[in-house]
């Protein structure tokens, strides 16, 4: 009976969370590692145009996750928030796919980005809610968002080869397959464990509870690294593509050329990680993973293919050396009723500030330094 019981619990927690990772980054993985070389090429869009368009997912992180993280862990249960964000979030990118114009495109992808950036945190604080063992859980749950990017770049590869003419000018059909994604993650949410909100007796503003963890200086440090370390990764996810055309790997194989990174990550998530914590312990766990994209870098300087696409490795070891850790790391600091705006915290820092200020800065030496 107790062993029904088991497969009962890993079936409504386990592998839904699995699903829902998985369904979670194919969303994201289906247009970000290929939607600049669209915009460049087709749309004649400039460096800080694309920027621009990629920044407006940052710029929802730093304005919407705290919301997000204030009504998952106070007013709403985090299941149906990110039903109805995921949906929403799959008619605006429909209407963001149809549009040429930068200033248009721009509003709609922003309006995207409001609904889809509190998803992010969301996802990981319902698994930590509902968790056991989340140390142990959650990078193999998390695993599965990694193989979901994967999954859609074999996806967009392979549509492209067996539906465009050699004569194809097109690129927002990633933004097309990510809208029917994005419905089809709003609709699975529905089916999550019951998560509502944690009642507490210190404040009703859970962001303010998240925030007083910056009051430990050691959490402070981590989070002023962390914001360090994502102002530099937006020069793998922006200029990659373009790159790879440049060396010569064709349009279409891109996507899946750009999945070798996310293989090295499901590798690392499955066999490394959880070791690496146990063993080395989360700080130097992270410091590992940081110093993996630099070496990457250098690795790009090389004018040869497979040194280039082998490189690409690098990128997947150091995101679930650090950023996977981070988001472990937060988990073991916050307390059940700010779980939620504590992850939106982390996302506030990396995946918004960081990332964003990092998009503008990357467009920038794109144009300066454009042959």
């Amino acid at each position: 009976m107790s062993d029904l019981k088991t497969l009962k619990t890993r079936y409504l927690f386990v592998d839904r969370f699995a699903i829902m990772m998985f369904l979670q980054y194919a969303i994201w993985g289906s247009w970000t590692t290929t939607l600049a070389g669209h915009l460049m090429r087709n749309l004649e869009f400039t460096g800080v145009q694309v920027g621009g368009i990629y920044g407006c997912l940052w710029l929802g992180c730093i304005i919407a996750p705290f919301i997000g993280g204030q009504i998952a862990d106070r007013w709403f249960p985090t299941q149906l928030f990110l039903s109805l964000a995921h949906i929403v979030g799959g008619v605006l990118l429909y209407f963001t796919a149809l549009q040429q114009d930068y200033n248009v495109m721009w509003n709609w992808m922003f309006a995207y980005a409001l609904f889809y950036a509190p998803t992010l945190a969301l996802t990981n604080s319902i698994c930590f809610r509902n968790l056991d063992n989340a140390e142990v859980e959650f990078g193999k749950i998390r695993m599965w968002g990694t193989i979901g990017w994967i999954a859609v770049g074999f996806m967009v590869t392979l549509m492209r080869l067996t539906w465009h003419t050699e004569n194809w000018e097109g690129g927002s059909d990633v933004l097309m397959f990510a809208a029917a994604a994005s419905i089809v993650m709003g609709l699975y949410c529905l089916t999550l464990p019951n998560t509502p909100p944690v009642a507490s007796q210190k404040s009703p503003f859970a962001f303010l509870e998240a925030l007083s963890l910056l009051k430990d200086r050691n959490f402070l440090i981590f989070m002023l690294a962390s914001f360090v370390v994502t102002t530099e990764l937006q020069f793998y996810y922006m200029p990659t593509e373009p790159f790879l055309n440049d060396m010569g790997a064709e349009e279409a194989w891109v996507p899946l050329i750009k999945t070798v990174a996310q293989i090295a990550e499901v590798l690392v998530l499955l066999f490394l990680l959880h070791v690496s914590i146990q063993k080395l312990g989360i700080r130097t766990t992270m410091v590992i993973g940081v110093l993996a994209w630099p070496i990457r870098y250098f690795l790009f300087m090389i004018p040869n293919l497979p040194v280039i696409i082998s490189s690409l490795t690098l990128h997947g070891f150091g995101y679930a050396f650090f950023f996977v850790t981070s988001q472990i790391y937060v988990n073991m600091k916050a307390s059940d009723d700010m779980r939620a705006s504590a992850q939106a915290m982390l996302t506030f820092f990396t995946l918004g500030v960081g990332n964003y200020l990092g998009t503008l800065f990357t467009g920038y030496i794109w144009d300066t330094f454009k042959l």
